[in-house]
């Protein structure tokens, strides 16, 4: 008997056999197979799949549009009246780019691992929340609360899946935990940073390039916000937070102009905010305005409008919390690689569930987001799919004792 069997009671080794890795893997596939890429938003075929699959397994599943043709999906295994536990994850997956050699929605599975686009993020984990969910079902146990899996659409993008789902939170007591199945290498993550998309329009006037002083120059006053913003991320490097180090900025984005022989009229600029746990957007908006305004560009004859076209929170959650306890303690006994807890440098859906509804939040999934997401040929370890899988169903039992 090895030593994580040894800790196990024999109602968790009974809910454990009942994970079946060669159904876990098929479904895995089957999701992978479902295009889902944002943008534009596909995650209806994949949510179809899901929803069949659950149904097969007897979860009960609701299904609610947030957009046309994107679609939520809430499925549900039952419990008592007390608070459950959430498996949170999402059904986008980043368009599938350049670089590939094998068929990015092939599903192949070759060398222990699975192979395309979303395997790791994070169609690896929604098919480990499901197993351990029906492996939960099967072992016809009484649980406290209930076990419920959400798998939002929109993640990607604007988490337009995340907003309605807190606008609209479930009935009964609510969740004593949320684990979002995200890619993390099988480490409890119990810090996030949160994100923040801020866009710029330099309005200038145009001229002739014969006489660019008739002109405002609208890509000049664009250069001026960069280097700003570049400054900017150098002076937060030294606001270090202990798991997910420092705020940062990132222009991902230019474009301006319409020829060289014309003074351009306007300059467009989408950066990336990365924001601390407990960093309010709002204020990072109002100090990036007044940043801004400092600059003088209106004397060069120039307007700058910003906007926030989306903000994502961070989070964070005690080292010492039952969830981080409990979830920690099921990772290990399910053969988990025993990684302290970490931060996370990226941002997911979590953090609304902990800054809107107040709900304990870690990240625990299979597949490593630095490594394999959205970079050509992903994938993911079959092994790591058991683990997480193993883990969830544990943590279930555990915490809803």
């Amino acid at each position: 008997m090895s030593a994580h069997a040894a800790k196990l009671t024999r109602e968790e080794r009974r809910v454990l056999d009942l994970i079946d890795t060669d159904d876990l893997v098929q479904v895995a596939q089957r999701l992978v197979r479902a295009p889902g890429q944002n943008p534009p938003g596909e995650e209806a075929a994949t949510a179809a799949v899901l929803e069949e699959v659950c149904r097969e397994r007897r979860l009960a599943v609701e299904v609610s549009e947030v957009a046309p043709g994107r679609p939520n999906l809430r499925a549900i295994l039952p419990g008592g009246s007390d608070p459950g536990l959430l498996l949170l994850g999402h059904t986008d997956v980043v368009p599938v780019g350049e670089g590939w050699t094998v068929e990015p929605f092939g599903a192949l599975v070759r060398g222990g691992r699975l192979h395309g686009r979303g395997s790791t993020d994070m169609k690896g984990g929604l098919a480990a929340c499901v197993a351990a969910m029906d492996a939960l079902r099967r072992a016809t146990l009484h649980l406290a609360g209930p076990v419920e899996f959400a798998a939002l659409v929109d993640e990607e993008e604007h988490g337009l899946g995340i907003r309605q789902y807190v606008a609209v939170p479930p009935a009964g007591a609510g969740f004593a935990g949320c684990v979002v199945a995200e890619p993390t290498d099988l480490q409890t993550i119990v810090a996030a940073r949160g994100d923040a998309y801020v866009d710029f329009t330099v309005h200038g006037v145009a001229a002739h390039s014969g006489r660019p002083d008739d002109g405002r120059n609208a890509i000049y006053g664009a250069a001026a916000v960069i280097g700003s913003l570049q400054q900017w991320h150098r002076e937060l490097s030294s606001q270090v937070h202990p798991l997910v180090g420092p705020p940062t900025w990132s222009v991902g984005l230019v474009a301006g102009g319409q020829g060289s022989s014309t003074v351009p009229a306007e300059c467009r600029i989408s950066a990336d905010r990365r924001l601390l746990p407990g960093e309010s957007a709002s204020d990072v908006l109002a100090a990036v305005r007044d940043r801004v305004g400092a600059l003088g560009l209106e004397v060069a004859g120039l307007r700058v409008d910003v906007t926030m076209p989306m903000d994502m929170p961070g989070f964070e959650t005690a080292p010492d919390h039952p969830l981080v306890l409990a979830t920690d303690s099921a990772l290990s006994d399910a053969g988990g690689p025993g990684r302290p807890l970490a931060g996370w440098t990226a941002a997911c859906d979590g953090g609304f569930l902990a800054r809107d509804l107040g709900v304990p939040t870690v990240v625990l999934g299979p597949g490593s987001v630095n490594d394999q997401a959205h970079r050509p040929d992903e994938s993911v370890g079959l092994d790591e799919l058991v683990v997480a899988a193993r883990t969830y169903a544990l943590l279930a039992l555990r915490l809803l004792s």
